[in-house]
């Protein structure tokens, strides 16, 4: 029986912004198999929404805490989301 999919949406803190966090998610979203967005924000935070298997959720939001080299997180909020939306492909937004 094939693992059920799950939604969740992460809010990634610190120094996240110019360091390459959404090409480096990105690449790391798809490695994994999952389907979904990063963004930047307006308020210095990167935000994502990713849908997949927990296994592979799971090592996404283990590498958020670390991100890129040159990134220093301070804080990461994850939220699982209830609905899914069925996302095709994980793409990167403005």
């Amino acid at each position: 029986m094939a693992e059920q999919k799950k939604h969740v949406a992460i809010r990634v803190y610190g120094k996240v912004q110019g360091v390459f966090f959404r090409a480096s998610t990105l690449d790391k979203a798809r490695e994994f198999g999952l389907t979904g967005f990063v963004q930047n924000e307006d308020d210095g935070t990167v935000y994502l929404e990713a849908e997949g298997d927990e296994e592979a959720l799971r090592k996404l939001e283990d590498w958020v805490h670390e991100g890129p080299k040159h990134a220093r997180v301070t804080r990461v909020d994850v939220k699982t989301v209830k609905e899914l939306e069925g996302f095709e492909y994980f793409e990167q937004r403005r």
